[in-house]
């Protein structure tokens, strides 16, 4: 009688053990509609709050540490060098995600110099978030921005940075019979990152599932931007894009390291709103 109470006490306690684990497993996830198993770190890109920043920027960094938030980006320094920032950082427990970065600094007059300011920021990601008209205006001229964007990523290689590149809406409009998207990442190397905007894409059609798993291993850090043709100022979670998918594809095929919330609009305040998405993305068990 004891030898089988135990054997059933036993065989129960093994059950729950092994649902448990495969409840756990990211796929199990994913099939019973969650939003995927991984907790990749979810940082926030500082323009998203810039007027914020501008007014009292430790404040703001006060903020963003207490909301929950990993990591920041920033899209501009605010009149301060990179120990102050970096300091600002380490204080509030926080880590450089990214810098937005202007191709005129990556010049080579330019270049030792940001390289240095951003590995004070114990930052690896230069990120380019927009070009001048010269390297865009035709396909021919997208494509001499590859090579460009291929020559910096062997000159920052050795101090163990890459070079990257964010998109808005142009990139997924045709232009001399290709989309500039492709005709970029088409020809640059796999250590060109793929900053890809979701919101910003969907501006023209470009959804991101297609072009994360057309690109695969290079969406190293990916900006999550709610994108709703009925409701334009629609929140993460509040909008129209496929969000499970979206995850899902980062976590199998796009090698993300980042997710980096970019919040435009005027729903609410700029400090309430990233706070609210990122209250939803720990909803969906992302953070």
């Amino acid at each position: 009688m004891n030898t089988s109470h135990f054997s059933r006490r036993r065989f129960l306690k093994l059950t729950a053990a092994t649902a448990a684990t495969v409840a756990l497993r990211p796929e199990r996830l994913l099939a019973a509609g969650g939003y995927g198993g991984k907790k990749i770190p979810i940082g926030l890109q500082l323009y998203s709050v810039r007027k914020e920043c501008a007014a009292d920027l430790v404040r703001t960094i006060t903020a963003v540490g207490k909301m929950g938030y990993k990591g920041v980006e920033f899209a501009g320094y605010y009149d301060r060098d990179a120990k102050t920032l970096r300091k600002l950082l380490d204080d509030h427990g926080l880590k450089c995600c990214g810098t937005h970065t202007r191709i005129d600094t990556l010049a080579p007059d330019k270049l030792t110099e940001t390289i240095e300011f951003n590995k004070i920021l114990g930052n690896k990601f230069l990120i380019v978030p927009g070009l001048p008209k010269k390297h865009t205006a035709t396909r021919q001229a997208w494509r001499e921005t590859a090579d460009l964007f291929n020559e910096l990523a062997d000159k920052v290689k050795p101090d163990g940075m890459l070079v990257g590149y964010h998109n808005h809406s142009i990139e997924f409009k045709p232009l001399d019979g290709e989309l500039p998207w492709d005709t970029f990442f088409g020809n640059t190397k796999k250590e060109v990152i793929m900053q890809f905007d979701t919101g910003n894409a969907m501006h023209a059609g470009g959804e991101a599932v297609t072009f994360l798993k057309k690109y695969p291993g290079r969406a190293i850090t990916v900006h999550l931007k709610p994108f709703s043709k009925a409701k334009p100022k629609a929140l993460i979670g509040e909008d129209e894009l496929p969000w499970k998918d979206i995850f899902a594809t980062c976590e199998s095929v796009g090698n993300t390291e980042w997710y980096i919330v970019e919040y435009e609009s005027d729903a609410f305040p700029p400090l309430v709103s990233v706070e609210k998405c990122l209250d939803t993305l720990r909803r969906w068990g992302k953070c």
